[in-house]
Formats: structure tokens, sequence, C-alpha cells
């Protein structure tokens, strides 16, 4: 029986492990394999080799496993980094994202994220950077849009007197 292959193993592989990734459930089993293919023989490298994981990671759930068993592979509450802005404020800024910078005190036409940064300094009192300003367009589902420059039309009277005559030097 011919072996069978994966087109575009590389893209393939990319998606099954952010599959992997997005649910407790799925890292949880995730998990179990790894304890898996350590129980029957592969080192934390070999298994972490072959699940597309760290050794070190592998490591983890096999000691977590040995301390408290099955509970021991279930991923614990994480607390994050607290929000820098409160549950009310995002709503108040789609609104003001809905109006233009000059109507909330701010200079030039579009928004972008160093005026977004600005008014959220300004406004909430937040330092924020540029970049966490242009991420914030995407969540309430803005998007940043560059203005397009105009090409003024060309004068075909200028042209003609432009044109080379002939017999002109070079």
């Amino acid at each position: 029986m011919r072996p069978l292959k994966i087109a575009d193993s590389a893209t393939i592989l990319l998606g099954l492990q952010d599959e992997i990734r997005r649910s407790e459930e799925s890292r949880y089993d995730h998990r179990l394999h790894g304890g898996l293919l350590v129980a029957q023989g592969m080192t934390c490298p070999e298994a972490g080799r072959l699940l597309g994981d760290a050794p070190r990671s592998v490591e983890y759930w096999v000691r977590r496993f040995a301390e408290k068993g099955l509970a021991g592979l279930v991923e614990g509450a994480r607390s994050g980094r607290p929000r820098r802005l409160h549950a009310s404020q995002p709503q108040e800024l789609d609104a003001v994202l809905r109006r233009t910078r000059r109507e909330v005190g701010l200079t030039g036409t579009l928004w972008d994220g160093k005026a977004l940064s600005v008014w959220i300094a300004r406004h909430f009192q937040v330092r924020w950077g540029v970049r966490q300003g242009q991420r914030l367009f995407r969540q309430p589902g803005f998007r940043l849009r560059k203005p397009r420059l105009l090409i003024a039309p060309a004068d075909p009277e200028r042209q003609r007197a432009h044109k080379e005559t002939p017999g002109a030097k070079h």
C-alpha cells in the first residue's frame, strides 16, 4: 500500500495546531496524548517533537500528571493582564470612532492608531501605544483606511509645449 501524503502539509500543520489550541478540551486531549506517548516509552523531547511542542511543556504535563493524575492535565484559570479600559469605555470609544476627528477635538480627517491613542490618553488618562490603537480598530469592526492620492489630469496644452521638436539637440 502506498503511503498517504497531505498536500501543503506546512499550512495544514499550522491549521491543526490552531485547532488544538482552540478550546480547553482540545488542549486537554493534546496533553493526554503527550502523556500517553511518554507512558509508551518515548522521552519528553521525542514526544514534544512529534506533537509540535517544546520538550519542557511535555515535562510539565508528565510531572503534573504524576502529582495530580488526570486533574493535573486540566488547564487552570489564567488571570491574564487586567484590562486598561473599563467596561463602559469601549462603548464610548465606539461612538467616538463614528464621528470625525475634528468633531472630537483632533486635527486631521481620518482616524488612525496615533490619533486614537492621543484621544484615549486625553479622555481616559490611559497611555496607549500606536499599535494598541491600531488593534482597537479591529475589535468593534472598524478598519484603518489610508487616503488615496488623486493624480491631477494631464493638461494637453502643456504636454504639447514640452514635447521635443523635430531636429532639436539633446
